[in-house]
């Protein structure tokens, strides 16, 4: 999931910073680039997976077409800020990989 997420916002907003675009928007989809590469890397999932959630619902809210794809992201960014970025992280390697065992 962080891989998928992860290249759908890259695939996303690399296209939309080299059009010489106003500030604002410079600033934003640099930061849905940088969060996209985080969670590539897997680090700092929990604040780059909630800011791709953000960036896909407000594109979804903002943006002319077809919502779905974005709300597909939004949810699955929000998805990994709350699970987490899986054994195969930096994340993982710096902090170690948090396991919840239920017991009954």
């Amino acid at each position: 999931m962080r891989l998928a997420a992860g290249a759908a916002i890259l695939a996303r907003g690399l296209p939309r910073l080299g059009l010489g675009p106003p500030l604002q928007y410079l600033i934003f989809w640099g930061l849905a680039v940088t969060a996209g590469i985080l969670l590539l890397a897997g680090l700092w999932t929990p604040c780059s997976g909630s800011a791709v959630a953000a960036v896909g619902f407000w594109c979804a809210i903002s943006e002319p077409g077809d919502p779905w794809a974005d709300l597909l992201l939004a949810s699955i960014g929000a998805g990994l800020a709350l699970t987490g970025p899986g054994a195969w992280s930096i994340d993982a390697k710096l902090f170690g990989w948090k396991r919840i065992d239920v017991h009954e």
